[in-house]
């Protein structure tokens, strides 16, 4: 694909004017190859595209019975591509222009209580290097709120516990300073003890959350103790590392606090994504009252 400057050209924009993270930088890509996949089965070029054309291809995802939501983050990309073109003067109309993304209902994440928290922690063995480690790596995720990304990419540079906060590295390669709990600085600190003990491979000295072969933990290696932790205590809820950061969000707007300190905390760029988070806390109160009502 990248052989056509043009997408060469593209990608380059997505990274560094629009300063897109690497995954989501894939993912355009990946959505745009299909479109350059269909196009090119039609003999039409990429410059030549009209939004006919676009419709046809969009009907064809369709007809694939992909998810209105996957469709929507096509169009999404789809709509960034023709206008690089049109700003780079590539193209003098904008074939994407009157393309609508499918509605998409209101999904609410997966949350997990704090005794469910607690439990999955609980079953955790603490007497060896892993258990330690994968206890900080769950406590750190839940008490900072982090993305899987961040958590895995997070450095000894990063970390100020005197001042009680850690440096984090977010979308776009954003900064930010995140408060980090006493409990969590504490298992931090434990599983440095056991960190010290480890041949730390070449470029990851710096890197806070190894394996045991001294590389920076892999985010499929935190999805699979999660899971195996999950299991054990008999979670019947979806669980991923994303979810301690969804409950993260909704016990802290639980208690009380304010929605643009959370934004703050996770990271949102705009507050129309920390804001499902008002609707979660309405779904729990609504569980509340049904099951505490004497009328429910």
């Amino acid at each position: 694909m990248e052989r056509d400057p043009t997408i060469g050209k593209y990608k380059r924009y997505l990274l560094l004017e629009k300063g897109l993270s690497t995954n989501s930088i894939d993912a355009y890509m990946a959505d745009l190859q299909k479109l350059i996949d269909f196009m090119g089965g039609k003999g039409i070029d990429m410059r030549s595209v009209q939004t006919v054309h676009l419709e046809e291809f969009l009907s064809e995802l369709h007809d694939k019975v992909l998810s209105p939501r996957s469709i929507a983050r096509i169009i999404s990309g789809l709509k960034s591509f023709f206008r690089f073109l049109l700003l780079d003067e590539i193209r003098r109309d904008d074939p994407s222009e009157l393309l609508e993304a499918p509605k998409i209902g209101l999904k609410l994440p997966v949350v997990l209580s704090v005794e469910e928290i607690d439990s999955l922690l609980g079953v955790i063995d603490l007497s060896t290097a892993e258990g330690t480690r994968n206890y900080a790596i769950i406590e750190t995720l839940y008490s900072c709120g982090l993305r899987i990304s961040e958590l895995t990419s997070l450095r000894f540079s990063n970390l100020f516990f005197k001042e009680g906060f850690i440096r984090v590295e977010g979308k776009g390669s954003k900064q930010r300073l995140v408060p980090i709990s006493d409990v969590a600085i504490q298992k931090i600190q434990e599983w440095i003890y056991y960190r010290n003990q480890i041949p730390i491979k070449k470029g990851n000295e710096d890197i806070l959350f190894v394996s045991s072969r001294g590389k920076a933990i892999s985010r499929v290696t935190v999805f699979h103790y999660i899971k195996l932790y999950a299991e054990e205590i008999g979670l019947q809820k979806k669980i991923s590392p994303h979810v301690f950061r969804h409950s993260f969000a909704t016990h802290l707007l639980e208690r009380g606090a304010n929605i643009r300190v959370i934004q703050e905390m996770l990271g949102h760029e705009k507050i129309t994504t920390t804001e499902i988070y008002t609707h979660i806390d309405r779904h729990f109160l609504r569980q509340e009252i049904i099951e505490h009502h004497p009328r429910s």
